[in-house]
């Protein structure tokens, strides 16, 4: 009885292998419909963001000449957080809108800026994403100017400084065209599979000879013939 229902699951599955197999080019069709509608979706209704960093080392004195060991290094690392806090605060970033006059908010300044170390080093890297790459690397710069002196002033241990020019990376970073044609064009295929599955699972009613057989487990005897 057990090797009987094993074999009837084989048969199953083997059934429906071949009934994906036998819609391949519709699957396809499916697949590449649902690419180049994410395509057009990405290309003309979606508006592009880039990004533009600045790293910044941290240091946990004000006065830069002082021996640098491995503790300071130490809690240069675990001042970054307390920075990052600092740099998205309103202290900042509404010096910041000042200064370029900005027609944004500061939660929406806020919300484009990511604050976070380098590989785990003292180096402090400032991010910021917007529609227009040279605003963005503008708005990178001024927060590495206005920065340190809020940070001297509200921490009174520690400064940070620039390190490198502000780097604008002409590639969007959203949205990303091609994983999303990929990411699109598998939904859709599965989803074409899903519907081929369901809709063969779902028939109950008798179409062929074949039928008879697997449905009420009859033989068939002899079939007429379509004049």
């Amino acid at each position: 009885m057990r090797q009987m229902e094993m074999e009837e699951e084989v048969i199953d599955l083997s059934e429906l292998l071949r009934l994906l197999w036998s819609h391949v080019l519709q699957i396809v069709a499916v697949g590449l419909v649902a690419a180049v509608i994410s395509f057009l979706v990405c290309t003309f209704a979606l508006t592009p963001r880039y990004q533009a960093s600045v790293n910044m080392i941290v240091n946990t004195r004000q006065d830069n000449t002082t021996t640098v060991s491995n503790d300071n290094i130490t809690s240069a690392k675990n001042m970054i957080d307390t920075y990052a806090v600092i740099i998205k605060s309103n202290l900042v970033l509404n010096d910041v809108i000042q200064r370029m006059g900005l027609d944004i908010t500061y939660s929406q300044l806020a919300d484009s800026i990511t604050v976070g170390s380098v590989n785990s080093t003292q180096i402090m890297a400032i991010t910021v994403t917007n529609e227009n790459p040279g605003l963005a690397g503008k708005i990178a710069q001024t927060i590495a100017e206005v920065a340190p002196d809020v940070i001297v002033e509200k921490v009174e241990a520690g400064s940070c400084k620039a390190v490198s020019d502000v780097e604008i990376d002409t590639t969007p970073v959203y949205p990303q065209t091609k994983k999303t044609m990929l990411l699109c064009a598998l939904a859709g295929m599965v989803a074409a599979c899903a519907l081929l599955v369901v809709s063969h699972l779902l028939h109950n009613y008798i179409v062929d000879d074949e039928d008879v057989q697997k449905k009420l487990d009859l033989p068939v005897l002899g079939f007429i013939p379509e004049v």
